[in-house]
């Protein structure tokens, strides 16, 4: 662990030293240059249904441009880039063909995510040819209960068990030891509670790493439940005391999970 908080606390300030604040930028969706055989962070845009949360919009696109960076910086992935140096990532829909592009994409805020038929098919066929969606931020029993049924129309539950992940699976063990996920709350709930985590109070006080494996074994779908990981990545340059209790650890978990996924 000290290794790894000297390694992503020396990036962190270079982060900070470059001003990687919070900012809002247009869509941006894949174009024909955009896939050329790098690394590219691709969150998928949902509709919003009757659950508790926020859109998909949330933690974009601060969380996909600095994990990304730190991917490129901490291991030897080669990430995508566009013309002016920026990480190139994407946003795309459930039914974008650019989707099968992808080999991880994110969701957040799915607690309150609406997942059509159509949609639904276009998932399934896409987590069944090799894909991996990371579903984070969503708290509670009531945003739990409505991703789920969201998630059933994708994989069937009958066929497709939900399951918690173990300190042991190798998720966990790809460049940083992980031996718990922690709760990380969002940096406005931190500063407006005093250090609180717990963003749904006692329904949502022990942060939870889910997951749905194919036939084979093969993780398709991870879900950190009563966490929100991708604000670690998002507001690492805005609060050294947020960066340092949340931000190694969050962003030892997101390259884990990206290096598990471009191995597996």
């Amino acid at each position: 662990m000290a290794v790894l908080l000297v390694a992503l606390g020396a990036a962190a300030v270079s982060a900070q030293r470059r001003g990687r604040g919070r900012f809002f930028e247009p869509i941006r969706s894949p174009t024909p240059d955009t896939f050329q055989g790098g690394f590219n962070f691709c969150r998928v845009m949902f509709s919003v249904g009757y659950g508790r949360g926020g859109n998909w919009s949330v933690d974009y696109p601060r969380a996909d441009v600095n994990l990304s960076i730190r991917l490129s910086e901490l291991t030897k992935t080669r990430v995508s880039t566009d013309a002016s140096g920026e990480p190139d990532h994407v946003v795309v829909s459930l039914t974008d063909p650019a989707l099968f592009e992808c080999p991880f994409v994110m969701m957040t805020e799915v607690g309150n995510a609406y997942i059509s038929p159509e949609e639904a098919v276009k998932l399934r066929e896409y987590l069944q040819k090799g894909g991996f969606l990371w579903a984070d931020d969503f708290w509670g029993s009531d945003a739990w209960e409505n991703w789920v049924h969201e998630l059933g129309k994708v994989l069937p539950p009958n066929d497709y068990k939900v399951f918690e992940l173990q300190k042991d699976h190798p998720l966990f063990r790809q460049q940083f030891q992980i031996s718990n996920v922690i709760q990380i709350a969002s940096i406005s709930f931190w500063m407006q509670s005093g250090g609180g985590t717990s963003e749904a109070g006692p329904d949502s006080a022990v942060a939870r790493a889910m997951g749905v494996a194919d036939a084979q074994g093969r993780l398709m779908v991870l879900m950190t439940h009563n966490t929100d990981v991708a604000d670690s990545w998002e507001r690492e340059g805005e609060d050294a005391a947020f960066f340092y209790q949340f931000s190694p650890r969050g962003y030892a978990l997101g390259v884990d999970v990206l290096l598990h996924v471009l191995t597996h």
